[in-house]
């Protein structure tokens, strides 16, 4: 046992094998952003520094507000602001941040928030579990139940905080920045610069690559991220991943269980005083994006398109682009080879991206007022 635990620790401190070198890996950095937009673009409220877009069954959506708020928001507009929000640690990247509804919502009324929460040692990323009350046009929390807190507590910015369910609806993937602590990204014991896989409840799953192991090793499903910020499964089942990397090197990544993904090892970008970062193509044993962007888009928010409205689009994923300003399509070649399709110039900074029941993509800036808007055939 104590073996298996030395080689487990080895594996996830970076051993993990890769199949990609990173020779193959697209950059779609230099690519430029369209002002001809196939859509019409209608702003339908405003918030104070948004951050995620969820839906809800009857197509309402819940809408975060980073400084520590949530709103119950109808397609025409209408915002009604959830009670018992707990407290968060609003500063800079950190603060209210994802939400997302329950497979079992129509039975359960759960939903999942992660946020910054406040600590004698440092805020630290927390995942929540609670059950949506609606009623007499009023909405609150109720029972909320923090089922998963990162160790240690401390850092900067980057918390990640991306919340995933499989197909099955039975686990839930949630993605942790390093907090601007590269080095914690490769150190199995913190729950930094990972993808957990997590059961419904915050338990750890019996099937996790290092399950046997106790504590954060035996929920990480894939280490050495930086700052992920998009969390997705594809049509087809895969899960994909983004996160942005440093001065260069922002990543599109397929997630599959077990692979290190090299930061800071490795990256196609360098740190932001100058000094090189060795590429992805040293180390034939991590795994290499298939796509990359060095000028960086800031990738936020990440969805794929199934609907009926953008025909044109399925399969298709959509990212936000802060840097950028931009919204970014990315196709799929039929060897799954991920491409950057279409960039279009949204003249502000995207923080997230979804669709609607109906087809329509929605998505919010990244300000104060941050606008959301509704993306439709153009006429």
């Amino acid at each position: 046992m104590v073996l298996k635990t030395v080689i487990g620790l080895a594996l996830a401190a970076g051993l993990f094998a890769a199949d990609a070198a990173g020779a193959d890996s697209i950059n779609a950095g230099g690519r430029k952003a369209s002002s001809v937009q196939p859509f019409d673009a209608k702003t339908v409220a405003e918030f104070d520094t948004p951050w995620a877009i969820a839906f809800l069954p009857d197509g309402r959506m819940l809408i975060t507000e980073k400084p520590g708020r949530i709103f119950v928001v109808t397609q025409s507009g209408q915002k009604t602001e959830v009670g018992n929000v707990p407290a968060v640690a609003a500063r800079g990247q950190n603060g209210l941040l994802d939400i997302a509804v329950a497979p079992d919502f129509a039975t359960s009324s759960q939903v999942y928030i992660s946020y910054t929460e406040p600590n004698a040692e440092g805020s630290r990323l927390a995942l929540a579990r609670a059950v949506l009350s609606l009623a007499d046009g009023r909405a609150s929390l109720a029972n909320l139940t923090v089922i998963w807190r990162q160790t240690p507590a401390g850092g900067g910015g980057q918390p990640g905080g991306i919340i995933a369910f499989d197909p099955q609806g039975t686990h839930l993937f949630l993605t942790v920045g390093d907090r601007m602590q590269p080095t914690s990204a490769q150190d199995p014991r913190q729950a930094r610069g990972k993808v957990l896989r997590l059961n419904l409840d915050g338990s750890t799953p019996s099937d996790n690559p290092m399950a046997e192991d106790k504590g954060v090793p035996a929920q990480t499903w894939t280490t050495g991220h930086r700052n992920p910020y998009g969390l997705a499964f594809a049509p087809d089942g895969k899960l994909w991943l983004h996160e942005m990397g440093p001065r260069g090197g922002d990543e599109l990544n397929l997630i599959e269980p077990g692979k290190n993904y090299g930061w800071p090892l490795v990256s196609n970008g360098d740190n932001y005083d100058g000094t090189p970062i060795p590429r992805h193509t040293t180390r034939p044993d991590l795994a290499a994006p298939p796509l990359y962007w060095d000028p960086v888009i800031a990738p936020a928010g990440l969805a794929f398109y199934d609907g009926a409205m953008f025909p044109q689009w399925k399969g298709s994923a959509l990212i936000g682009g802060l840097r950028a300003q931009a919204l970014v399509r990315v196709a799929f070649r039929a060897d799954g080879q991920p491409d950057e399709a279409e960039r279009w110039d949204m003249g502000e900074r995207i923080r997230d991206v979804a669709v609607a029941p109906d087809g329509a993509v929605w998505i919010i800036e990244d300000d104060s007022p941050g606008r959301l808007r509704r993306l439709t055939p153009a006429k």
